[in-house]
Formats: structure tokens, sequence, C-alpha cells
């Protein structure tokens, strides 16, 4: 299965394992399943990183660069960018709807804990549970 983490399920996984859930750790960890990451990931972490919501280190770009190591990275493409606009999300977040196109785009699966991601139909989801 070749799955992209929401940005939340990334740091997670990074920071605070614990939060993971058993199934969505097992499908990280087999052998079997690609795990591709979001450059929209990147950004929000950043952004979390100034507003003190969470520490990458002195040098975050470096955090980064670690912490993001052994994902293949998802491309943020024009056809992306036009199907984020026609998603139907009960919010506008616009990281969520790059993050929801990519996967729908490229056929992967979402791991998130987000309810408002989980279950649209339009794109495979898996929860963390």
């Amino acid at each position: 299965m070749n799955l992209l983490l929401d940005t939340h399920i990334w740091l997670w996984s990074v920071l605070e394992p614990e939060r993971l859930g058993k199934h969505a750790l097992r499908e990280l960890k087999a052998a079997g399943n690609e795990l591709w990451l979001s450059p929209v990931s990147t950004w929000e972490a950043l952004l979390l990183h100034t507003k003190g919501k969470i520490h990458l280190g002195k040098d975050p770009a470096q955090w980064i660069e670690r912490a993001s190591g052994n994902f293949r990275e998802a491309p943020l493409t024009h056809e992306i960018a036009i199907a984020a606009h026609g998603l139907r999300l009960l919010h506008a977040d616009p990281a969520d709807r790059f993050l929801a196109a990519t996967a729908k785009v490229l056929g992967l699966t979402l791991v998130t804990a987000d309810k408002k991601l989980l279950g649209l139909g339009e794109i495979a989801t898996l929860a963390n549970r």
C-alpha cells in the first residue's frame, strides 16, 4: 500500500509515536508499504515551529531533512492544485485540501486522525487506530 502521511501523523511518528494507533503503526512499519510525504507537510511543520507549537531544534531545515529522509516526496502539481480546489470538504484548510488532493491524484492512501478527512469517499484513507 502507498501511504501519504497527514502532517500530524508524520510529526507524531517522529516526536510522539505513542499517539499512533496500533493498526496505523503496523501499516507504517510494514515492509511492503511505501511511505510518502508532501512538501505541504514540511510547510505546516515549519509554521507550527514558528508559532511555538512544536520544537524542531535549532536548525528546523536540518530537522526536516532528517525526519523526511525515509519518505518518497509527493509532488505538488497543477493537477493536484486543481483537484484541491474541486474537493468537497467541510472545511477550507488549504493544507488538508492539498493533502487530500495529492492522495486522490496519485492514488495514495491518506493516513490521518482528522475526522473531516476520513470517509470522504473521494480518497482512500487509513484512520489512526
